[in-house]
């Protein structure tokens, strides 16, 4: 009776662990990239920016964050990595809009960084 509570315990156990692993193998994959490097060349970069003047006309405003632990969960706030290998997207800016994969506008304060057009989401995912 003890052996089989015995070996009922260790495979649960086994199975938590698992189950652990799995479910911080899926949180990783579901973070959205928020740290991001300015690559020099178009080629280079995951996603094309454009900077608007004006929030209304951007589809995310973005406000930049101080230290990496701030950044967003897709959400607008952005972290600028001194290093490639650092970011989870690389950008480039653009010089027309119509060139760009995504239009933004800074923002001065946190609580104002938001997506206008939630249909971009999928760059950043």
């Amino acid at each position: 009776m003890c052996n089989k509570t015995f070996i009922k315990f260790k495979i649960s156990k086994i199975h938590f662990s698992r189950l652990c692993f799995l479910a911080i193998l899926l949180f990783n994959l579901t973070i959205k990239a928020q740290k991001v490097y300015i690559v020099p060349y178009e080629n280079q970069a995951d996603i094309k920016v454009f900077v608007e003047q004006y929030a209304n006309n951007a589809d995310l405003k973005v406000y930049k964050v101080e230290y990496s632990n701030q950044a967003g969960n897709n959400d607008g706030k952005w972290f600028f990595t001194e290093y490639e290998n650092q970011a989870e997207k690389k950008i480039f800016f653009t010089n027309y809009a119509n060139q760009a994969d995504i239009k933004i506008f800074y923002v001065e304060y946190s609580n104002q960084a938001e997506w206008n057009d939630a249909s971009k989401k999928k760059f950043f995912e």
